[in-house]
């Protein structure tokens, strides 16, 4: 096979530092990033819905499109679900569905936040009969997973407070404990529960999953197969999620995330543009674990309002190869010696020189050696699926704020 250009002169450079080029090789053939079913369809702001042509309206469709970002990238083989925006009577079906589009159906993701009754909270409402409705709904997610294959539930829940003395923060906590306990029960042999955070909003007084901290600790309760998912727009500015990462990784509890990128609050950028450095500071922490970080979810979540969806799904995908090629390029050995020397700006130097590596030859090589665009961009840009699905799809009409229609 012919090389990439520029490849050639970059595996010499990576080889004379003591880097096993084959081996970077063989781990990025086998990345894993997974894509959201909701990302393929409408979404906005809070303020409105923009219709964008082709995009998905059914679950059909976002396989379908979720099929092409995987023939594009290589690396985004399974697909998250969210009920009961993609519900069907009929899983064995769609299993099909999804085979045939080269993908498979990952993460189940139950919606506790959008109807009426959980205005005061879902599984932490004053009122047992929501509470038992929402542990129901979760339960029912546990059993979607067994007839789809999936062994992850991912909870998300934007149960809090506005104002003080609503309610009981600490009745809140038990009633969350109390029901995610009974959906433990419920988790089908082998898979795992994946709990998300998030310090404020849409509750402005409290959230009640406010950050990694509470996850943590209620995930420990509940028992092993119970992990934190850490959300990278989920927090404060100036958060270190590196930091994070790492302690929940040694912790044995660090079950996934939902990548993103935020500029002040929230999420749904296109991960890696707002911040490449800590992406890729994350990616080293995970490459450091070595098998501790074997088990863990790598899953996007964005909702991409004015952009195409396809496009920005492909660039999100590549920027989780980058960051990753980056990760496995850091030298290592120089870096631990310089760390135990207490040598703070040559340990640092280490990183900073993996960073600005320009690695897109590099992927663009393991790209053809898996019978993948070198450019996925460039070839999803001289491609008319997207047109294709415009004049078949045409356009939804714009509804209110918020989430995907």
């Amino acid at each position: 096979m012919v090389n990439v250009l520029g490849y050639d002169a970059l595996a010499d450079a990576l080889t004379a530092k003591g880097i096993d080029v084959d081996a970077v090789k063989a781990k990025l053939k086998q990345q894993h990033i997974e894509t959201p079913s909701w990302g393929y369809a409408n979404s906005g702001t809070r303020f409105k819905t923009f219709p964008w042509r082709g995009a998905a309206r059914t679950i059909q469709e976002k396989l379908s499109d979720a099929g092409y970002v995987h023939k594009m990238t290589g690396v985004a083989p399974s697909v998250a679900i969210h009920i009961p925006w993609d519900k069907t009577d009929d899983w064995t079906m769609m299993k099909q569905f999804a085979a045939e589009q080269g993908v498979s159906i990952g993460a189940v993701n139950p919606n506790l936040f959008q109807d009426d009754q959980y205005k005061l909270g879902s599984i932490t409402h004053p009122s047992a009969s929501v509470r038992e409705e929402a542990i129901a709904h979760m339960v029912e997610c546990c059993e979607i997973m067994t007839k789809t294959g999936s062994n992850l539930l991912s909870l998300w829940f934007a149960d809090g407070t506005n104002y003080a003395g609503q309610d009981s923060i600490v009745e809140r906590k038990h009633r969350m404990e109390s029901a995610l306990a009974e959906t433990y029960k419920h988790l089908p042999p082998g898979s795992r529960m994946l709990i998300e955070y998030k310090f404020f909003e849409p509750a402005f007084y409290h959230t009640d999953l406010a950050d990694w901290g509470m996850a943590y600790a209620t995930a420990l309760k509940l028992g092993e197969q119970a992990q934190v998912l850490v959300d990278t727009g989920h927090h404060a500015q100036g958060t270190n999620i590196a930091h994070i990462v790492a302690f929940l990784l040694d912790e044995g509890r660090l079950g996934g995330f939902h990548f993103n990128a935020r500029r002040y609050a929230d999420d749904d950028l296109i991960v890696g543009t707002n911040n490449p450095m800590e992406l890729f500071e994350i990616y080293t922490e995970l490459v450091m674990a070595g098998e501790k970080a074997d088990h863990v979810a790598y899953m996007i979540d964005q909702c991409h309002n004015i952009e195409s969806k396809l496009e920005a799904m492909i660039i999100s995908v590549i920027n989780c190869q980058i960051a990753y090629a980056k990760a496995l390029i850091v030298d290592t050995k120089t870096l631990q010696a310089r760390q135990m020397e207490g040598d703070v700006l040559g340990a640092h130097a280490v990183m900073t020189d993996a960073f600005q590596t320009d690695v897109r030859p590099l992927l663009a090589q393991v790209r053809l050696e898996m019978g993948r665009p070198a450019d996925p961009i460039a070839a999803f840009r001289a491609d008319d699926y997207e047109k294709r699905i415009a004049d078949e799809r045409g356009a939804a009409s714009g509804v209110g704020g918020g989430f995907p229609t």
